[in-house]
């Protein structure tokens, strides 16, 4: 707990200074978002800083170093959320680089996320503690479904980078859901920590869960930090570099948890973004009609009126309100 409540307050502190700076130097290479043309409500936005994901990040490696969580579970989670950074942040150089808002064509970016998680997925099934193991939601009880862990890792590595990305789309959105899902991730991960415990299981496996909740502690703590340049009106956009990364630490932590059913529960405003974009691109290329005023769906909700800030705090409530859910049927099972 100790070491949750400073890696939260010193990776907090190291993330409003890196992003101050990061505007700063920003601002003088020109290293600005190129707004899409078609969101009439985003053009004052034009110019705006952008791969503000770097100021969060980088304070989680370093406080990840100065506390010596160097376990096999935090150093793999962390690599692999960098990793799905790095591709986000070869996305955001492109877009900046040539002022334009297409960066790594589609095909590169889905083989880059393919790589990074069909990785993830064999070290979790073949080097990680938990095999085959997954948590069953509501119960935390453990069933064993072999070689599946592989498939259902790589998708939920695939699914929730690319729905935190599309997530992104409003000031704060990707930034404030994000902070309500990781903050219940922690509880579960240590119920499950506490339940090992308890059942007597190897004290690596407990020193993993906690570790691991010390990591998404810094995360959070990364991205409130960003979030006082990120609500709205933002000062920098997190760019691919900050919801990739996000999304690549969330999903990594959820695998190597085996909390993966978790992930479209507590997370459910993802899924729900996700879906929104998929059934609109579905529905139009079949009846050239679009469902939603424009995808995804907090862009149509924009279209209706309603404020990004209202928005965020929507999207945010509906996280909070998920996560309590799943906690109340876990303690009533």
């Amino acid at each position: 707990m100790v070491k949750m409540i400073l890696g939260f307050l010193t990776t907090s502190i190291l993330s409003l200074f890196c992003t101050y700076l990061l505007i700063k130097m920003s601002k003088k290479l020109k290293s600005q978002q190129t707004i899409l043309g078609y969101v009439k409500e985003h053009k004052d936005k034009q110019g705006t800083p952008t791969m503000g994901g770097i100021g969060f990040l980088l304070p989680v490696i370093v406080v990840s170093l100065c506390l010596n969580q160097m376990s096999t579970y935090w150093v793999f989670g962390l690599l692999a959320g960098i990793s799905f950074a790095v591709l986000g942040f070869l996305d955001d150089y492109i877009k900046v680089k040539y002022k334009q808002n297409m960066g790594l064509r589609p095909y590169q970016k889905i083989f880059g996320q393919a790589g990074i998680a069909l990785i993830v997925a064999v070290y979790v099934y073949y080097f990680s503690n938990r095999g085959g193991n997954i948590v069953l939601p509501f119960s935390l009880k453990v069933v064993n479904i072999g070689w599946w862990v592989i498939p259902l890792v790589f998708l939920v590595c695939i699914a929730l980078t690319n729905s935190v990305n599309l997530t992104d789309g409003l000031d704060g959105l990707a930034s404030n859901t994000s902070v309500c899902y990781f903050i219940f991730f922690i509880v579960i991960v240590l119920m499950l920590s506490n339940r090992s415990y308890l059942s007597g299981e190897a004290d690596s496996v407990i020193a993993g869960y906690q570790q691991l909740a010390v990591l998404m502690a810094c995360i959070v703590g990364g991205i409130c930090g960003f979030l006082v340049f990120n609500t709205n009106r933002a000062s920098i956009f997190m760019g691919d570099v900050g919801s990739l990364g996000i999304g690549g630490l969330a999903s990594t932590v959820a695998c190597l948890t085996g909390t993966e059913l978790f992930v479209p529960l507590i997370g459910i405003i993802f899924v729900i973004t996700a879906l929104s974009d998929l059934i609109q691109v579905a529905h139009f290329k079949r009846t050239h009609r679009r469902i939603f005023l424009m995808a995804p769906i907090h862009h149509h909700f924009q279209q209706r009126g309603y404020s990004e800030a209202k928005i965020g705090f929507c999207y945010s409530l509906i996280t909070i309100l998920s996560g309590m859910v799943c906690l109340l049927l876990i303690l009533l099972s």
